[in-house]
C-alpha cells in the first residue's frame, strides 16, 4: 500500500524488495569495505554500489508512476542479478544474504518490467 492515496498499488511488491536491496547493499558495501580482503572485493564493492543506487532510482520512479519505470526496472533486475553474482563469490553472511535479497529484488522487477 502506497503512503499516499495516489500510489499506484500494483508496484508495491516491487517497491518494498527495492527498498530492501538498497539496505542490504548499503549494510554489505560497508561491511566489505571493513573486511581484511577488501582489495579482492573492490569489483563487487562497485556493483553493490550501482545495485543501491538503481533499486533507489527504480522506487522513485514507481512512486510517481514514471512512463519509464518499466524500462528502468528491467536494468535493475539486471543489475540486482550481478551484484548477486558477485556477492555469492563471498562467503560472509552479509554477502551471501545480499545476494539471496538482491536476487529477490531482481525477481520482484521482472516481474514489474513484464
Amino acid at each position: 500500500m502506497g503512503v499516499l492515496s495516489t500510489s499506484p498499488t500494483n508496484m508495491d511488491a516491487c517497491i518494498e524488495e527495492c527498498l530492501k536491496c538498497v539496505r542490504a547493499c548499503e549494510e554489505c558495501y560497508y561491511a566489505c569495505m571493513n573486511e581484511s580482503d577488501v582489495q579482492n572485493r573492490l569489483h563487487c564493492i562497485s556493483t553493490l554500489n550501482d545495485c543501491a543506487e538503481i533499486c533507489a532510482q527504480a522506487t522513485q520512479y514507481m512512486s510517481r508512476n514514471s512512463q519509464f519505470a518499466k524500462q528502468l526496472c528491467t536494468l535493475c533486475a539486471t543489475i540486482c542479478e550481478q551484484c548477486a553474482t558477485e556477492c555469492e563469490k563471498f562467503q560472509d553472511k552479509h554477502c551471501q544474504e545480499c545476494a539471496q535479497i538482491c536476487r529477490t529484488c531482481a525477481d520482484e522487477c521482472r516481474k514489474m518490467s513484464a
